[in-house]
């Protein structure tokens, strides 16, 4: 039988890659994400490679969406041995004192609750399997803030708190937990949702940057994470593109 790897915000992005790459990988892959049609590409696109992966619609703010996805989990042909936290995203840049709440709910709800309620959701089946990871995608964010990054940093810093916290919590069980933070990554989707769909704020984000990371960059790092023998934990891995030394410190070329 396949070892199953349970990807969440698989239709873009990061979750995409990953998935790809964990299918590449020999995972039976259960790409998880609201937008079906997407996932249904990317299912595709998987088997036309050799790969195997089922879509499965998820929603990780809904208590019942989250459900039916464990009941998927239940279906799968195989042991579900890794379940990666990706669903997330940032809306807008706003100052503390001027942020919308709706914006920092939305954040929270994702980002945090939604980790919280996956794991929980999946927990059981990872830990029956002998040999559980539960990976987190969070950011550079969860340990680093930033003007006009208050609602984001916050829930990123939270999503820490969640790995951080479980892994004293499982010490002793067969899961390993694993915290992913990514620096600056180009994707076709982050800054764009992050701006409500304005493209040229978007773009100015990487304006001058050569090599910002890429979507597969960092699902080149979460594969190796979750590929390593079971007793090797890694429990943080921070990745940056090179022209970015720190948050505050990233090299662009002249007239970006």
């Amino acid at each position: 039988m396949s070892r199953v790897a349970i990807v969440t915000g698989a239709s873009s992005g990061i979750g995409a890659a990953t998935a790809r790459r964990l299918a590449g990988e020999g995972f039976h892959v259960l790409a998880a994400a609201r937008r079906t049609d997407r996932l249904a590409d990317l299912v595709a696109g998987i088997t036309a490679q050799g790969g195997s992966a089922t879509a499965v619609a998820c929603d990780v703010t809904s208590d019942e969406s989250v459900a039916a996805l464990a009941r998927a989990a239940q279906q799968a042909p195989g042991p579900v041995t890794l379940l990666v936290n990706n669903a997330g995203g940032a809306r807008g840049m706003d100052p503390v004192e001027a942020g919308s709440v709706g914006d920092w709910q939305w954040m929270y709800d994702v980002n945090v609750l939604g980790t919280l309620r996956v794991t929980q959701a999946l927990l059981p089946t990872l830990e029956s399997s002998g040999a559980g990871t539960i990976v987190i995608v969070s950011s550079t964010a969860g340990f680093t803030v930033y003007e006009g990054g208050g609602g984001y940093t916050a829930a990123k810093h939270a999503q820490t708190a969640i790995a951080g916290t479980l892994r004293l919590e499982l010490c002793g069980r067969p899961v390993r937990v694993i915290e992913i933070d990514p620096g600056m990554v180009k994707t076709d989707e982050f800054s764009l949702v992050r701006f409500g769909g304005d493209s040229d704020r978007a773009e100015s984000v990487y304006a001058g940057v050569a090599e910002p990371l890429v979507a597969e960059d960092v699902a080149d790092c979460i594969a190796w994470c979750a590929t390593r023998p079971q007793h090797v934990n890694v429990d943080r891995l921070v990745v940056r593109p090179l022209a970015q030394a720190a948050q505050h410190k990233v090299h662009r070329t002249s007239g970006a």
